[in-house]
């Protein structure tokens, strides 16, 4: 492994580890405790095992985010083949990415196990900078967006959460424009520089999308069917959100090292 690689995966540790610590001290301190989270194993429709470890309450709402795990370490291992500045961003793009996803598996399954306000309050704060990442991603290929602006936009990506103080809907209203300013920096990025591949990668991702959002609404809609009984909305909903991550590494890895063919061609 090259050494300029090393060190691009070492500061983008530190930007991840450095904006999660920010999150859990500002929650351990206790200034999010007014924010409106659903608690109680009530809310999900997978029954809880009195016989198993804590850790393994619900065990398929827990074991399914050893998924955003294996997934971070998946990409972090992968190098860029193109050489050059746009790579070298690519490639801390990518790695930044990657911790997040490696980092959120573990703060979801803290979520399942612990069913605490301040877990919560965490695994919903954590989720805005992911997708808001994937936005730096796409504008940082449409628009040459620096570091500068990444930092930017993660700060106003953290800062949005607490709309959630003032009002108990103010999560989904951050997550949702979260999202659609996602899905429309993505579909910008494909109409200018896409082809066939990325199309094929974008139309999985907001499948995936489509499918981590429904699937958790329905949960227990979902539960009167057989086939949602054990494995319910919730967990498949997961494997959704696991989903959209992977093809959103596919489709945004894709375009970096596709534009930056034709620049260098």
């Amino acid at each position: 492994m090259k050494v300029a690689h090393i060190l691009e995966q070492g500061s983008s540790f530190w930007h991840v580890a450095g904006a999660f610590t920010l999150c859990l001290v500002t929650v351990s301190l206790g200034v999010l405790d007014t924010v409106t989270t659903e608690l109680g194993f009530s809310h999900y429709a997978e029954k809880p095992s009195s016989t198993l470890p804590v850790f393994l309450s619900m065990p398929f709402n827990s074991l399914v985010n050893l998924g955003y795990v294996f997934l971070g370490i998946y990409w972090l291992v992968q190098e860029e083949k193109t050489n050059g500045v746009k790579e070298r961003t690519g490639s801390y793009l990518k790695n930044v990415f990657s911790w997040m996803a490696l980092a959120y598996g573990p703060v979801q399954w803290a979520r399942i196990s612990t069913q605490t306000h301040k877990s919560a309050v965490l695994d919903q704060w954590f989720t805005l900078p992911i997708f808001a990442w994937a936005i730096i991603w796409c504008n940082s290929i449409l628009r040459h967006w620096n570091r500068r602006q990444f930092l930017l936009i993660e700060v106003l990506s953290l800062s949005s959460y607490f709309f959630s103080i003032f009002h108990p809907q103010g999560f989904e209203f951050a997550l949702a424009v979260h999202i659609l300013w996602a899905v429309v920096s993505g579909v910008k990025l494909q109409n200018r520089h896409g082809d066939s591949s990325s199309k094929k990668y974008l139309s999985f991702a907001l499948i995936s999308c489509l499918g981590f959002v429904g699937l958790k609404l329905l949960d227990h809609w979902l539960a009167q069917y057989f086939l949602f009984q054990t494995l319910t909305g919730h967990f498949w909903s997961k494997v959704c959100d696991i989903l959209q991550f992977h093809y959103a590494f596919c489709f945004l890895l894709h375009l970096d090292r596709h534009r930056f063919s034709k620049i260098k061609g």
